[in-house]
């Protein structure tokens, strides 16, 4: 999954070196939530015109999530 978001992010951004994932421990929801960093010029790219490619990057994840039966949430930092 880290991999897949991290593939996604350099993607779409210009300094694909910039791009880190963190990813924490599952709450007791059992939800884990992975932080995406980029550079600050690049912010514009990842989240997109009113949030449309980061609400696409978060609905991606989840659906992957979703096949291995996990639950995830992405932050994007």
């Amino acid at each position: 999954m880290k991999e897949l978001l991290t593939q996604i992010a350099q993607g779409l951004v210009n300094d694909p070196e910039a791009v880190s994932v963190v990813v924490d421990e599952p709450d007791e929801d059992g939800v884990i939530v992975y932080h995406l960093h980029v550079a600050p010029d690049d912010m514009g790219r990842v989240i997109g015109k009113q949030g449309r490619i980061a609400k696409a990057i978060r609905i991606v994840m989840r659906s992957a999530a979703n096949r291995s039966e996990q639950k995830i949430s992405v932050e994007i930092d």
